[in-house]
């Protein structure tokens, strides 16, 4: 729904070349225009407005002096700085545009009829008098030479299968008559044609079509060649087939034109010859001929130039240029050009830019340039209340077609209603008042301006008094006036950018419409700004009332509907302002907060005016995609963008949609925003299809509509804007807006809530009576869950400001559903019982108990109240929130068996099945029904409790309970201490500690309970060698009994290597001293077994066992030192040459060329994924049958995952994981051997202790200094290899190698090892 919009238009009139234009092309790297005349070529520089070059053609005897010479085709060759020319009588020019010399490359006796270059430049094809085609390379060497006319079809002939004759086929709506028809020949050429031959290449420059006219039946026909002259197909006879030709670039269709009996129109051919599709030009059968169509260089825009078919009165004919586009399979007229009936204004030559796609070259018969650079543009009404019908206009020829998105989405190519105007339409603009925005203005070729407004009457209307008839909700605009305007307009689009402001008083107290237009100044690349009114003495005519000279031509022009601002923009990307709301209009410098001055790096194609951080910035958007806000650049991958309110909205070539609160975010703000690719809950971000743009967006809504590439619409709800509307009307607490508009959005009901707790849980009632549902309420409660949505699903944008904080609440849910329930039952309880109903169950702790009770009392009292609900009824709502088992089963833990008979009646149970026992619950004494029904629900706690006050009778039962269901800690708070029931529960308790491998803790309950003896059976069994020796002193045992025990106790310590402790028992219990020393001799404990040998005189133990003891311990840490060094400097060089070949395996991916081969698209995903797979399936399958065993085999193999083997995958992590594991265990040894050096050094074993000492320094040291070099590197070699010269399988692989076995090994891979370094080991005395 985009128009093309006239941004700059170049007019030099200083050519003055000799005779009259034939031929234009357009030099690629200058800019500058090549004119072929019959006597001359000449070289223009249209923004210089000068000649640069210029070269006769005649002095050369190129071309006869008489100007009856022609030129077929003029081309530039920017690789050879030169000009190829071709005339009439056969000769081809190479004019050097460096050197100026003129070169005849080659000639043709029969002369030529058409010279083309293929897009590449590799080939030209040259058509000469005696209809051949010469195929040449760039150097002009002859490539082949053939016949246009071939009598074959071609090589892509239509194969028929045979299936049936052409008289048994069906023929759709051409009904039978059409097996009967004989083919004919189509007619001949029109008397107007001029025989030519017309020549196309496609934009690839694989194949070229040829137009001519078939000598044998005088009818003409396209043919399709290959790049080597190899023809293809001839197109099917087409009558009244007339000469322009032109194939679009993009490849998909030929253009030309078809004169049927009744209509014109521009038809398309498909490559193999065959008609496909075509449209009507507004002209009469006969009145006008086309002289050319013309694609422009990205296929978006057909040109067609047409002049009249008969002379006027003064003996010349009308000529126009009509551009067309395509949306939606329906062909548009956007702009129409109309040169009057001024021979020499008339174009003479018409050519597209080939660099700018929209840039259009003519130069006129006089030897005028025109020069008309065009944009897209969406004309939309710029409202911002809700009076503003979001309406969008589309030129199509003479109409517009309006759409008011407000009220109805209308797809393209049809649309609300349409305006019908005298003349096609060149610009639309919507009034930029308040209240008027619905109001346009269209400009047309004749140079007037319609104003159209909206009529009298209501919006909305039936057809007839009964209301049966259809309604018309969007009223069409009529036509209030149409100005004429006093601008020179003697060439076409003479006035451009037209804005429309309003109106504004005059001196005389009169309204009058104000309007801004653009036209070309006095100076060669100046304009001029026009403020337009209407004429106090013509009121139908549009005078200026005040005009500025700009220096540069102006390219854009936007209005800030709140400001009044007017922003300029130059092709040069500077900024200016308009100050037309004053006695004296004139035009300032844009100017930053700063006083700086501000303008684009570069021109924009769509601006906007919109405030950010509160001040006002002009945005645009160029051509190349790049967003700018004033000087700054904030993204380069925009596709369109539109400012609403606060809020800009865009879309971005990685098919986004963002939508940004400007009011929140400052330019850099802005820019971080765009660069970020937003999380999954980023409100500011939505996904949209592949090329999406902005058609407009509907104020006071949340609707967005976006038109698609094949030109289909869909709205949609940004969650951006639907959060915003949603926070604005709970702050203004319009809860059933928020509600409803929550509901139709699926919006999670949580919001209510979460946006602002505190506001919430006061305005409950607000909230009750403008929901005023009970329908409504019960889902909101329903949906209530723990989450916060505005930290989860809907966070606040980073930049807002921070929400309402809410009121300390235990439990949100429980908080909610609490709030809602008081002021229900305070309002109107029996209105709202099925959400007072609702609140119980809801809560977190579901209150069925409290909800069936409620019900109870509805069934025994019924309610007098007309809005009140049955008993009946709430139960059957209960049983739609909670299954009916469980909520028989929660009835009947209410003991209230008239209540469970009434779930139960409810329930599809069989009365045989609970009847029997309900009536055997009823005969029990209560505590043990209660017992009963507790045990029977599970609820073993409360039974234990019931069961507890049934009397002694029934303890052994209770036991049996406790036992059963582990309840002892529960137990031994039901009974008193002193009781028996006590200690027959503790005792139970302690047989399952001792079961439990806690035989400590069950020492502890038979020792209270005064089991002594079996409690020292459990200090013995638990090594708890205190505890034991305590209660043996209690019982008490005899000497040597206690003697017994604390040898037993010693030897137990003694396997669990708590040597310290074995000794103390040996010492003061069992009183063998030798046996003391011994068990601290065997746990390296030097220092107290001196302490010993010294205390109780037995010196020889020293020479008997501890030196040889010494001597043991010393080549024990010895050799252990050595391995450990041999195995760490091992384990660290396969560690580093593991590190190297992988690195070299990365290097390998990212030298593979996989894009050369030609299923390069298949692989580049599946490889990808096939690299991983492969890279773990010796484990991944083994990880799938493992996943169900139990945890020590999980461990195993994970351990097996880990191998040292060499080639393994996880090899390098394995070696991580050997190189820490020793680092630990040698650190761990500094207090064992500081201990060692100490009883060495005292027995004269200096050497030894120092070599020692020595050992263990180096191992340190060694390991110490490896640290860096083996964890710093192993952080790096999960980095996954990205950058620019990586392809997709090795970014895949390197992710892959990258991935850790798991998150715990991560950890401990990626962690160095600590080292004990500020524990001292050393002695001073051996350095």
């Amino acid at each position: 729904m985009r128009n093309l919009k006239l941004l700059k238009r170049l007019r030099c009139t200083e050519l003055g070349g000799p005779g009259t234009p034939q031929c234009l092309s357009i030099r690629t790297d200058t800019g500058s225009l090549l004119i072929c005349s019959e006597y001359s070529v000449t070289e223009f520089d249209p923004r210089a407005g000068q000649v640069v070059n210029e070269v006769s053609l005649t002095a050369a005897n190129y071309l006869p002096e008489d100007g009856s010479g022609l030129v077929v085709g003029v081309q530039d060759l920017p690789d050879q700085e030169s000009v190829c020319v071709a005339t009439a009588s056969g000769d081809v020019i190479l004019y050097n545009l460096s050197t100026s010399e003129l070169e005849c490359v080659g000639s043709v006796e029969s002369g030529l009829t058409s010279m083309t270059w293929s897009p590449d430049q590799e080939l030209v094809s040259l058509t000469t008098g005696q209809e051949t085609i010469i195929m040449m390379t760039k150097d002009f060497e002859p490539i082949t030479e053939v016949s246009i006319h071939q009598d074959d079809f071609g090589e892509g002939r239509f194969i028929t299968v045979g299936w049936g004759k052409k008289e048994t086929q069906f023929h759709g709506s051409e009904g039978k008559q059409a097996a009967q028809r004989r083919s004919t020949e189509a007619q001949p050429a029109v008397a107007w044609d001029d025989r030519r031959p017309r020549v196309t290449w496609r934009g690839d420059g694989q194949l070229f079509a040829v137009g001519a006219v078939c000598p044998r039946s005088g009818a003409r026909k396209v043919r399709v060649w290959s790049r080597e002259c190899v023809l293809q197909a001839t197109s099917e006879p087409v009558n009244g087939l007339e000469p322009p030709l032109s194939w679009r670039p993009s490849g998909s269709l030929l253009a030309s034109t078809q004169r049927h009996p009744n209509k014109h129109s521009v038809v398309f051919l498909e490559k193999n010859g065959l008609l496909h599709g075509d449209f009507t030009l507004p002209f009469g059968k006969d009145q006008t001929k086309v002289k050319e169509l013309m694609w422009n260089s990205d296929s978006t825009v057909l040109a067609v130039w047409l002049e009249d078919m008969t002379a006027g009165e003064e003996g010349v004919v009308n000529t126009y240029i009509q551009l067309w586009t395509v949306g939606n399979y329906h062909w548009y007229l956007k702009q129409s050009l109309h040169f009057g009936s001024d021979h020499q204004r008339a174009p003479a030559c018409v050519s597209w830019d080939p660099e700018t796609p929209l840039r259009l070259h003519l130069v006129t018969r006089g030897w005028d340039a025109l020069t008309y650079d065009w944009g897209w543009s969406t004309a939309r009404s710029s409202g911002l209340d809700a009076t503003d019908n979001a309406s969008v206009a589309v030129i199509d020829g003479d109409k517009v077609l309006v759409t008011a998105f407000s009220q109805s989405v209308v797809p393209p190519p049809m649309c609300g209603y349409d305006l019908p105007l005298p003349a096609p339409a060149n610009h639309v603009t919507f009034c930029c008042q308040a209240q008027r925005t619905n109001q346009l203005a269209v400009l047309t070729a004749d140079g007037h301006v319609a104003v159209y407004c909206q009529g009298a009457g209501d919006l909305t209307g039936s057809g007839t008094e009964g209301g049966g008839a259809f309604r018309t909700t969007a009223r069409p605009l009529v036509l209030k006036t149409t100005y004429r305007v006093e601008v020179d307009q003697e060439e076409p689009l003479a006035l451009r950018l037209l804005l429309w402001l309003g109106e504004e008083k005059s001196s005389l107290g009169l309204e009058k419409e104000v309007f801004l237009g653009v036209c070309c100044g006095e100076m060669p690349g100046s304009s001029r700004l026009l403020c337009l009114c209407p004429s106090e003495d013509q009121p139908d005519t549009l005078s200026i009332r005040s005009e500025v000279e700009v220096e540069a031509p102006v390219i854009s022009m936007c209005h800030s509907p709140q400001t009044g601002t007017v922003a300029l923009q130059l092709e040069d990307g500077r900024i200016r302002k308009f100050l037309w709301d004053c006695s004296v209009c004139s035009v300032v410098e844009w100017l930053d907060a700063a006083g700086c001055r501000v303008n684009f790096p570069s021109p924009c194609v769509h601006t906007a005016l919109a405030s950010v951080s509160h001040q006002e910035h002009l945005l645009g958007l160029t051509e190349r995609s790049h967003f700018f806000v004033g000087d700054t650049e904030v993204a380069s991958n925009v596709s369109s963008f539109v400012v609403h309110d606060d809020f800009l909205l865009l879309t971005t070539h990685s098919h986004t949609c963002r939508c940004l609160h400007l009011s929140m975010l400052t330019v850099k703000g802005l820019q971080e925003a765009l660069a970020l690719e937003g999380g999954q809950n980023d409100e500011t971000l939505r996904r949209v299809e592949r090329g999406s743009r902005i058609v407009t967006l509907v104020p006071h809504d949340t609707r967005l509509i976006l038109q698609m590439p094949r030109g289909n619409l869909e709205t949609l709800h940004h969650r951006a804007l639907v959060l915003a509307q949603l926070r604005r009307r709970l702050d203004c607490r319009k809860f059933r807006e928020a509600f409803e508009c929550m509901r139709k959005l699926r919006i999670n009901l949580n919001l209510i809530y979460d946006h602002n707790p505190k506001s919430f849980l006061e305005s409950t009632e607000i909230f009750l009576k403008q929901l005023d549902s009970i329908s409504h309420i019960n889902l909101f409660l329903t949906e209530l869950k723990e989450e916060d949505t505005t930290t989860t699903m809907y966070p606040c944008p980073v930049s807002s400001p921070d929400r309402p904080a809410g009121g300390a609440s235990r439990n949100k849910v429980d908080t909610v559903c609490d709030a809602l329930r008081n002021t229900m039952e305070t309002m109107d309880q029996h209105k709202y019982c099925l959400c007072i109903l609702t609140s119980h169950v809801k809560k977190t702790v579901p209150e069925l108990e409290t909800a069936l009770q409620k019900v109870h009392e509805l069934r025994v009292t019924t309610p007098s109240a007309a809005n009140a609900v049955s008993a009946e009824e709430a139960l059957k709502y209960l049983l739609f929130l909670v299954n009916v088992n469980e909520l028989y089963e929660h009835s009947l833990g209410t003991y209230d068996f008239d209540l469970v008979l009434m779930v139960a009646e409810k329930s599809q149970k069989d009365p045989k099945e609970y009847l029997p026992f309900l009536n055997m619950l009823k005969i029990l004494e209560p505590n043990y029904q209660r017992y009963t029904i507790d045990k029977h629900l599970k609820r073993y706690t409360k039974a234990l409790h019931h069961l507890s006050k049934c009397g002694e009778e029934h303890f052994t039962e209770a036991l049996n309970l406790v036992m059963d269901q582990k309840l002892f800690s529960e137990a031994l708070g039901l009974y008193p201490v002193d009781s028996p029931q006590y200690k027959a529960v503790s005792c139970a308790y302690a047989e399952h500690l001792v079961e439990q491998g806690q035989a400590g803790q069950a020492g502890l309950l038979l020792w209270r309970c005064g089991e002594t003896s079996r409690a020292l059976q459990a200090f013995v069994g638990g090594t708890s060698w205190r505890h034991a020796l305590c209660v043996a002193q209690q019982i008490p045992l005899p000497s040597d009994q206690l003697a017994l025990l604390a040898r037993d106790l010693a030897d137990k310590l003694m396997e669990q290597r708590r040597y310290t402790e074995a000794a103390v028992l040996l010492e003061q219990y069992a009183k063998d001293c030798e046996e003391a020393i011994s068990a601290l001799i065997t746990g390296a404990v030097w220092e107290e077994a001196l302490r010993l040998v010294y205390m109780y005189n037995r010196q020889d133990i020293i020479e008997t066992n501890l030196k040889p003891a010494l001597q043991e311990a010393f080549t024990s840490h010895s050799s252990f030192l050595e391995g450990q060094r041999a195995v760490f400097s091992r384990h660290k060089a396969r560690l580093a040459a593991v590190r190297e070949l992988k690195e070299k395996a990365k290097m390998e991916l990212l030298d593979e060329e996989v894009a050369d081969c030609p299923d390069a698209d298949l692989f580049s995903e599946a490889s990808s994924v096939m690299t991983g797979s492969h890279a773990g399936s010796k484990y991944s399958h083994s990880n799938s049958r493992i996943s169900s065993r139990s945890s020590k085999n999980r461990r195993k193999a994970e351990r097996k995952k880990l191998s040292l083997k060499e080639g393994s995958p996880l090899e390098d992590v394995a070696l991580l994981h050997a190189l820490a594991e020793s680092i630990h265990t040698v650190d761990k040894m500094r207090e064992e051997i500081h201990s060692l050096l100490k009883a060495l050094v005292l027995f004269q074993c200096d050497g030894q202790a120092g070599r020692l000492q020595q050992a263990y320094g180096d191992t340190l040291q060694l390991m110490e200094t490896a640290l860096p070099e083996v964890w710093q590197e192993g952080q790096q070699s999960h980095t996954p290899v990205t950058g620019p010269n990586s392809t997709a399988n090795s970014i895949m692989a390197s992710f892959q190698q990258a991935r850790p076995v798991a998150p715990q090994q991560e950890a401990e891979t990626m962690a160095p090892p600590k080292m004990r370094n500020g524990v001292k080991w050393k002695l001073t005395i051996l350095k």
